[in-house]
């Protein structure tokens, strides 16, 4: 079983290369971030002439998560327990929810797609829900992980954070002046892995970016940043046989900012044969 996370930065301007590059690379399931439109703008044909079903969570041209899959797909949740909301220059428990989080089981394996907020700037509002965000992350991962700790469960996605220093080569990325490496958000990510949940590609591929800014030649020059996880449960981690990140989906026409990241899980049995058959 192959699944990929990906933040493809408008899947109106990129279904092309997406479907492209599944069908390739033979993936099963793809967690999509950053689909940047709704349910209904979302480029269905495409995919479900691939032989991928979908599960879109989007409100408008910002953010937005989806799942594709070439098996079934069920038990799908836009939000989980305590998500926190936002709205510029408002406060409260009742702030309308952003289209960051959807999550499904497929073939038994509990799956998310996030887009964890920015942040923006340190001391900025985003920031604040950021790691509230990400707090309330934290505690379905433990709750996930005590409570069905067979299921083999897995958090993918943008986590907007890179949380060694080996990750971030960006040299406009600087602790204490700007977020994604500030020693709060490095915390919350220890915390999240604390919660019983491990980057299952790093053992695998130990160095990478993930994605890398359109400005001032990041790419060419190599200053990307380490920012987009598979973090996975024990009971997922123990049937990860291989994992990579593919660093050439950055080049050509019009390629997303971040590149995709896939694992290979032994599920055991032939879960293939019923597939069906895909031609180039």
């Amino acid at each position: 079983m192959r699944i990929a996370t990906w933040n493809v930065n408008s899947i109106r301007t990129r279904y092309g290369r997406v479907v492209d590059w599944m069908v390739r690379e033979d993936v099963d399931v793809l967690a999509m971030q950053e689909i940047k439109c709704t349910p209904e703008q979302f480029p269905h044909d495409a995919f479900e002439q691939a032989g991928y079903e979908l599960a879109i969570h989007g409100l408008n041209q910002w953010n937005g998560v989806a799942i594709a899959s070439r098996l079934p797909i069920a038990d799908v949740a836009t939000e989980f327990p305590g998500m926190p909301g936002f709205l510029k220059g408002h406060e409260g428990p009742d702030l309308p929810k952003e289209a960051r989080a959807i999550g499904a089981t497929v073939d038994g394996v509990r799956l998310w797609s996030l887009y964890v907020p920015n942040g923006r700037s340190l001391g900025d509002p985003h920031y604040t829900y950021k790691l509230d965000w990400l707090a309330a992350l934290t505690d379905l991962a433990r709750d996930e992980t005590t409570g069905t700790p067979d299921r083999p469960f897995a958090l993918m996605g943008d986590f907007n954070i890179a949380p060694l220093d080996e990750d971030n080569g960006d040299p406009t990325v600087i602790e204490g002046v700007t977020t994604h490496v500030s020693p709060e958000e490095r915390s919350a990510f220890r915390a999240l892995e604390a919660a019983g949940v491990r980057d299952v590609v790093r053992p695998i591929v130990p160095t990478g970016y993930t994605y890398w800014d359109y400005k001032q030649l990041r790419f060419p020059r190599n200053e990307g940043l380490r920012i987009d996880f598979v973090l996975g449960s024990s009971a997922f981690a123990d049937l990860v046989t291989d994992a990579s990140i593919h660093r050439n989906e950055r080049k050509g026409d019009a390629p997303s900012d971040h590149v995709p990241v896939l694992v290979e899980l032994d599920r055991g049995g032939d879960a293939d044969d019923d597939l069906p058959m895909i031609f180039g």
